[in-house]
């Protein structure tokens, strides 16, 4: 088993753009649909494995190009301490005064380490200064609990 640490920052207005942060359905629309709701499939189906903005399903970030990957631990805690390094940098920003409080970071990165040893994934997010959005990530891998299927980016 072994972590990997996802960030992205953009734009609120991109980040809400749900259907590129989904996987499209396992089947195509029927036949005799409409030429939008096609259109849009096909879109999110040959988007969403590309799109670096960040899956609403945390596991959907080992689909993504393997270079959205920004480090991979075999450690729990070194994959959290990479999360608080990035907590630390992006903190001035956060929108909300609350979230930048030390301490309750410094909680977010304990119960990280402590998660990710079970083997589950982690994802939090953050408003920036407006209106900017942060999404940070640590998956596991190999396999992954939520998504077993799932192929590890690290391997070619």
């Amino acid at each position: 088993m072994h972590h990997h640490g996802y960030l992205w920052a953009g734009a609120k207005e991109r980040f809400d753009q749900e259907a590129l942060r989904r996987p499209p359905p396992p089947e195509p629309p029927p036949a005799g649909s409409s030429p939008e709701l096609i259109r849009r499939y096909r879109e999110v189906a040959a988007e969403f494995p590309t799109a670096d903005l960040p899956p609403l399903e945390t596991a959907y970030w080992l689909i993504k190009p393997r270079s959205l990957v920004r480090g991979t631990w075999d450690e729990a805690k070194e994959a959290a301490a990479w999360l608080g390094e990035r907590l630390a940098e992006y903190a001035p920003r956060f929108d909300a005064e609350r979230d930048r409080d030390t301490a309750r970071l410094a909680g977010l990165v304990e119960s990280t380490a402590e998660r990710l040893g079970s083997g589950a994934d982690v994802s939090y997010g953050f408003y920036l200064e407006r209106p900017s959005y942060l999404s940070l990530a640590v998956v596991t891998c190999s396999p992954n609990r939520a998504h077993a299927g799932l192929a590890c980016p690290a391997v070619p």
